[in-house]
């Protein structure tokens, strides 16, 4: 036992860590992930929302310090850190980890990437970083029993936690200037629930970018001297004190350093909530390969693990109003799938929303939750789709995880295909190749060679 904090704990082992103690396949994953990211941001680069947040910062001004990814513009390492994490976020197409939480850890690229321009990092220290980010936010993910999620928080929560870890390694912040950044930022990010539930505005992608965001800013706090709560995990009215009991403390602490997070976590197929996916596999399926119409469709019946069913059959998903609730909604993803045979980042446009088709189909299709599913979650994400036709037929699939997971991962062709689709209309083939084989052999460069390529 140690009487050392859990801050004080993660904050050694990250100041410690180094890109020579990281095997060849985590630096590969790195890659892989930063390249499936700068895809995402180039998908999230047209959308409002981000727009909205780049007006607001270009008439804001302040130092050339860090690049916006696609836009080229040069401001605040801070500012440019929630822009650039938004435009990762804002397709839903970016990574997923789900154990007893959800989280996303490439919103976190971002502060790596921002700070890392503001010091002139290598990449390879800014692989070092992501590293981190990654270990972090995905054991957090299993240290709360049940999750912050089923206390009704937002894995923003979580993510207050590690982006000043991830910022922190990058300034060079000794240990006991980390453990601060973390009890700065771990003081005052605890993001409620509803940015995702019923009816989904902006928010739902923007409130991890903040907390994101915040941690770069904490970490900066710090580094001029500002202190923090020490014990900001488990003090006296802490973060386990006021969340409550249930905590897996070997989860966020054991074995650190033995084996990576990274290697554990998931890529996205589809643009949508990531218990959607299974879903979507099953359903597609069975609908190419039995070459059924939206118009056959008597009813769809998906049987999935409960907390699915409450978060993406609620009523407020049956009619979307906005890309940001449709894409969370299964019964909007199942219809697309039905009416189209493909998910794409163009089955949430505005147009697609007017879709007649989707309408006719939607109501047809139904949730049921099931027990054993729930047992079997999060290890497995099962789903069944039995779909029966006006003729009498019945088709069923059942899949335990979709693709992108880590048993059954996205090669590099499907991510190259991924981000192809993302990139287009941003940027010709030349130019995509010629990012891939930048983001693929980073290790040689500085991370503000990487961004100035990465310009639109």
């Amino acid at each position: 036992m140690t009487d050392k904090t859990f801050s004080q704990q993660i904050a050694e082992f990250a100041v410690g860590l180094k890109y020579e103690d990281l095997p060849d396949n985590v630096v590969n994953e790195v890659k892989r992930f930063l390249y499936d990211s700068i895809g995402c941001a180039y998908g999230g680069y047209h959308t409002k929302d981000v727009r909205i947040l780049r007006e607001i910062y270009t008439d804001m001004g302040g130092k050339p310090e860090a690049t916006l990814l696609g836009f080229g513009d040069k401001i605040p390492a801070v500012n440019a850190t929630l822009v650039n994490s938004l435009m990762v976020r804002a397709l839903d197409f970016n990574d997923i980890y789900w154990k007893e939480d959800p989280s996303h850890p490439s919103d976190l690229i971002p502060a790596a990437l921002a700070v890392g321009e503001l010091v002139d990092a290598s990449m390879k220290d800014v692989i070092v970083a992501i590293v981190l980010a990654y270990e972090f936010e995905q054991r957090l993910c299993e240290f709360a029993v049940p999750g912050v999620r089923e206390r009704k928080w937002h894995h923003a929560t979580l993510t207050q936690f590690v982006s000043p870890i991830v910022a922190g390694k990058l300034l060079g912040l000794s240990v006991e200037q980390m453990v601060n950044a973390i009890g700065i930022n771990g003081s005052h990010n605890h993001t409620i629930g509803c940015p995702t539930a019923g009816a989904l505005t902006m928010m739902k992608n923007t409130v991890d970018p903040m907390a994101v965001q915040s941690g770069v800013f904490a970490a900066l706090m710090a580094q001029k001297g500002y202190s923090g709560t020490v014990a900001v995990f488990e003090g006296k009215e802490g973060f386990m004190d006021v969340f409550g009991d249930g905590w897996a403390q070997e989860a966020l602490l054991g074995k650190l350093g033995e084996e990576y997070k990274i290697l554990q976590c998931s890529m996205k197929a589809f643009p949508t909530e990531a218990l959607t996916h299974t879903h979507i596999s099953a359903t597609l399926k069975a609908v190419t390969e039995n070459d059924v119409s939206y118009d056959q469709i008597e009813s769809v019946t998906v049987t999935s693990i409960a907390r699915a069913c409450d978060i993406l059959f609620d009523p407020h998903k049956y009619r979307p109003e906005s890309r940001e609730t449709a894409d969370h909604s299964l019964p909007y993803c199942i219809a697309v799938a039905l009416v189209d045979h493909k998910i794409s980042t163009q089955s949430f446009s505005d147009e697609k929303l007017k879709d007649k088709r989707i309408w006719k189909v939607i109501d047809k299709i139904k949730g049921e939750a099931s027990e054993e599913f729930e047992k079997m979650f999060p290890a497995k994400q099962p789903s069944k789709v039995v779909i029966k036709t006006t003729d009498g037929k019945e088709y069923s699939e059942y899949l335990e995880y979709p693709k992108g997971d880590p048993r059954e991962p996205m090669t590099l062709d499907d991510l190259r295909s991924k981000f192809s689709g993302l990139a287009t209309g941003s940027l010709d083939k030349s130019r995509q190749e010629e990012i891939e084989n930048t983001i693929f052999s980073c290790e040689t460069i500085s991370c503000r060679d990487l961004m100035s390529k990465l310009v639109v």
